[in-house]
């Protein structure tokens, strides 16, 4: 059986074959099991064009496009990893693969070559050409951003590795979440948005070039007309194969109750952690519910106590909507993976999973953020530093859900974010420390640390902040801080780094805060 369910109080049934338009062809989703990847299901129809390179989203080969719902249009083209991404979660939703850009999403007809594959071809941007299909989608997503040629911010490029330093204003002015310099072209290309392809023979000068001649959108083409029009609403699914079922409930009412009664169900979002199970571990399910698209999680409020964000949006979503007015997620943003991982990672997702290297937590244990937890009996709040129990566990009960989470107002004026990994950007978190302080006439007022990659949890520096709150911003302060944040949790050897290191990092962290504040007044 393969067919949609309008899960009303009622179960009451409409049954629909389950499809997906690929390339302006609408396509049956079956026989494919459940757990099939797009990635698979499009090779299996000859769209070879997209790769397998790592099935970990790790690499970019497996890009497409999907129309999803725009954040200053109707419709934004949306770069995907097709690996990690379940054939199912696309139920009645459109996907464009380096194949559709050439013939603007009519097969049967040929045409010219996509402007974005024309300049990778003149310019000499496809060597092996293994990875060239996934670059070109992502540079088609960001060709079709609408907000590309807007004049790029001025304002310094994050620094390597790191962390981007200390933030004290807010706005962005371009949506994406970065600075200018080398990584911005003339025509607003924004280089990050190719952050997640990774080509094999080094023919990044040519890609980079390619990316930065690509000019705009003419006004009769077919997918940036496609923009102006809304997408198709997310189907109600229930996709069932082999005993195993993908269940996309159509309200958050419905997927509680699914919850409820299905306490063997994954939740899914973006899929971008249950994608690389299914992949690297051959996991299975019986039953996967897909919250994504649920209405009730995909909303944003600023109210005069506190910002909600709701826990389905994508990183990508929430970076753009925002536009830097919270400036340690501003931070966060660049540095969290990759593009193509930010179009579909959630919020919701990076704390459900409980991983003690997630990057979100920090930021938010530092903005003293909480969850809004749902069942079927109804709500509660908990707050984030009391959210982790253990390894990869939480307070979080069978049948709950976090449908949003809660950042309180006003913002402290001093953050940052220092992530130290071996990668400037798509890479693990060796350690992640974020800051929010409040500094009154040369006086530490509030401090709240947030840490992740030290402990089998994220944690806040609880004695880190009392060493600091109440006594001079100065440097005999912040070196005696650091000795105590430097015993902070119980960091451990692995094949990201030594314990010593991760101990030591988190000291430097605090001193570089202390360099980087001291910096900006005296300047």
């Amino acid at each position: 059986m393969d067919s949609h369910i309008d899960r009303a109080p009622k179960r009451e049934r409409a049954v629909v074959a389950a499809r997906i338009t690929v390339n302006g062809k609408e396509t049956p989703i079956a026989p494919a099991a459940p757990h099939t990847t797009v990635l698979d299901f499009l090779r299996e129809r000859g769209l070879t064009g997209t790769k397998e390179g790592c099935a970990e989203g790790e690499c970019g080969a497996c890009s497409v496009l999907v129309a999803r719902p725009g954040v200053n249009r109707p419709t934004d083209w949306v770069a995907v990893n097709a690996c990690l991404l379940p054939v199912a979660a696309l139920d009645g939703q459109e996907v464009i693969t380096s194949e559709g850009l050439a013939t603007a999403g009519e097969p049967a007809t040929p045409a010219a070559l996509h402007p974005v594959q024309e300049e990778m071809a003149v310019r000499g941007g496809s060597q092996c050409g293994y990875c060239t299909p996934g670059f070109i989608c992502s540079m088609a997503s960001e060709y079709y951003r609408p907000d590309r040629c807007a004049p790029p911010d001025p304002g310094p490029e994050p620094a390597a590795g790191s962390g981007t330093g200390t933030s004290t204003s807010t706005g962005t002015g371009t949506g994406t979440g970065t600075g200018t310099g080398t990584e911005h072209g003339p025509n607003g290309f924004d280089l990050h948005a190719l952050s997640g392809n990774l080509c094999r023979c080094t023919g990044y000068r040519p890609i980079r070039d390619a990316a930065f001649a690509v000019g705009t959108p003419t006004e009769d083409d077919p997918l940036a007309q496609r923009r102006e029009q809304s997408p198709p609403e997310p189907a109600a699914t229930e996709y069932t194969r082999d005993d195993a079922a993908f269940l996309r409930p159509s309200s958050l009412a419905g997927a509680l109750q699914l919850l409820h009664e299905r306490t063997d169900a994954v939740v899914v979002a973006g899929s971008t952690d249950w994608g690389v199970e299914v992949n690297i571990r051959s996991r299975r399910a019986n039953c996967v519910v897909a919250v994504d698209r649920l209405p009730e999680l995909r909303g944003m409020r600023v109210e005069s106590d506190h910002i909600e964000i709701g826990a389905a949006q994508t990183l990508t979503e929430i970076e753009r909507r925002l536009d830097g007015s919270v400036p340690l997620l501003a931070e966060l943003f660049p540095q969290f993976a990759s593009r193509l991982i930010r179009n579909s990672a959630t919020l919701g997702g990076n704390l459900g999973t409980g991983s003690p290297i997630g990057d979100s937590p920090p930021v938010l244990l530092a903005l003293e953020a909480s969850v809004v937890l749902a069942d079927v009996d109804g709500e509660r709040e908990v707050p984030l530093s009391d959210y982790f129990t253990a390894y990869r566990q939480s307070v979080r009960r069978p049948g709950e859900l976090i449908r949003a989470v809660r950042i309180p107002l006003p913002l402290s004026p001093v953050t940052a974010f220092h992530k130290i990994a071996k990668r400037r950007f798509d890479d693990i978190s060796s350690v992640a420390v974020a800051f929010a302080l409040d500094i009154e006439d040369g006086t530490v007022r509030k401090a709240r640390i947030g840490l992740g990659g030290v402990a089998a949890t994220p944690v806040r520096a609880l004695a880190t902040e009392a060493a600091l709150e109440g006594r001079p911003w100065a440097a005999e302060t912040v070196e005696a801080a650091a000795r105590v944040l430097r015993a902070q949790g119980t960091p451990m050897d692995d094949h990201r780094a030594s314990a010593g290191y991760r101990s030591a990092m988190l000291g430097q962290s605090l001193l570089k805060l202390y360099a980087q504040t001291t910096e900006a007044v005296s300047s």
